[in-house]
């Protein structure tokens, strides 16, 4: 995916606006640590894991693999609709050739089953939401009620149904209850969460991004359950969770001390494509509509089967 960072605000405010839950989550430094941990989550899905090791990319290219995955869930997030909806529509598009046969099972893949697009979008949200939570200030009760309302909403740019998104956090606990007796790990699914938590330089990922992401690693296995842990192999003994936690709140502290400058430092390490994305976002400009929209009538104004697709106002 492709992004020119001068059309992140070009129409409205997009599906949230700058006081929803989304936004303070999305834009919080513990973002890149919640965003580490959800691509991480993602291998434990064996279909996805199939999509993901037959196009070979995150094994040469593990950055543009977290960093493009990354800027998508940023544009859904704070974007304005008509980015949104234009990035939804290439990334099914790209999806949509994405197809094989899944090792483990024997069945056929598509990166674009709903219920491969439920996982992802589940634990994307999840994940950053976590991070927030552990390494930053946390939501209010009526926050994360809200939160999680714009979570299903945001589901409506992907292939699952939004009614299969669970709105409260129990309904996400019971989700991972559900599918766990399908979650595994494999030779390709173990190679492509190394390639994330504790890649090597030498792969065409950069020393940057090597040293980057292995720092990384500390707080985001920190966010994880025993169980999952086990699952992927990393797991560690406890005095490692109690040194993290309180040194990354310290850390995430730090950066908020830059005020909201503080993710557009600490993400280009990790993913220059969503720190473009955030550095758009701190300017603040004016959309043409100072408004939020839903989904349906973004695609309808600039959806390619819309009625139009340009903006009124432009």
């Amino acid at each position: 995916m492709t992004f020119d960072p001068t059309t992140l605000r070009r129409a409205d405010y997009g599906f949230f606006g700058p006081d929803s839950p989304s936004w303070k989550v999305w834009t919080s430094p513990t973002a890149v640590i919640g965003f580490q941990r959800a691509v991480t989550l993602e291998h434990f899905d064996p279909f996805l894991t199939a999509a993901v090791a037959d196009t070979g990319k995150i094994y040469s290219e593990p950055r543009n693999r977290l960093d493009a995955t990354f800027a998508y869930f940023l544009i859904v997030a704070i974007g304005d609709s008509r980015t949104a909806i234009q990035a939804s529509e290439h990334l099914m598009t790209v999806h949509a050739k994405n197809t094989g046969i899944e090792p483990i099972s024997g069945q056929r893949y598509s990166a674009n089953s709903p219920e491969t697009q439920l996982w992802i979008h589940i634990t994307g949200w999840q994940s950053v939401l976590k991070a927030y939570e552990m390494f930053g200030p946390g939501l209010t009760p009526e926050e994360e009620a809200q939160y999680w309302r714009e979570c299903r909403i945001a589901a409506e740019l992907q292939t699952c149904k939004p009614e299969d998104v669970p709105i409260t956090r129990e309904g996400v606990r019971q989700y991972y209850a559900d599918v766990r007796a399908r979650l595994c790990t494999s030779e390709a699914a173990q190679d492509g969460m190394r390639q994330l938590l504790f890649t090597s330089p030498g792969n065409g990922a950069g020393w940057t991004y090597a040293i980057g992401a292995r720092l990384l690693s500390f707080a985001s296995i920190a966010t994880l359950p025993k169980w999952q842990r086990k699952l992927g192999q990393f797991d560690r003994p406890g005095i490692v969770d109690l040194l993290v936690r309180p040194a990354g709140r310290i850390l995430v502290w730090l950066f908020t001390l830059f005020d909201k400058k503080g993710l557009i430092m600490a993400a280009p390490i990790i993913a220059p494509m969503a720190g473009q994305i955030l550095e758009q976002h701190i300017k603040g400009e004016l959309p043409a509509r100072p408004e939020t929209v839903t989904p349906a009538q973004a695609r309808e104004r600039y959806g390619s089967r819309g009625h139009r697709t340009t903006p009124a106002a432009s």
